[in-house]
């Protein structure tokens, strides 16, 4: 369960919310008056999360290319795939 944090605590100690963010590598969720209004997360978790919506697309684009009879040679999105691992560190 995420960590839950009102912004006036956010506003109070800002340095002890990223510190919890970074120690526990978990987003922690910002609440104003009540409602979740924002997410804050560790940079780490955040480029993870990005590099892992840059797959999902090639993947979904990919999917549009095969039902519409196009697409590429197996070598080179394997080759792609390769350097797209090896970029996010797996």
């Amino acid at each position: 369960m995420p960590t839950i944090i009102p912004i006036t605590d956010l506003r109070q100690d800002a340095a002890k919310a990223l510190e919890r963010v970074r120690r526990s590598r978990e987003p922690v969720v910002i609440t104003q008056r009540g409602r979740a209004a924002a997410v804050i997360l560790s940079v780490e978790a955040y480029e993870h999360g990005e590099r892992e919506r840059h797959i999902l697309r090639l993947l979904a684009t990919g999917e549009r290319e095969i039902a519409k009879g196009k697409g590429r040679d197996l070598d080179a999105v394997l080759a792609a795939s390769d350097h797209l691992l090896r970029s996010a560190g797996t």
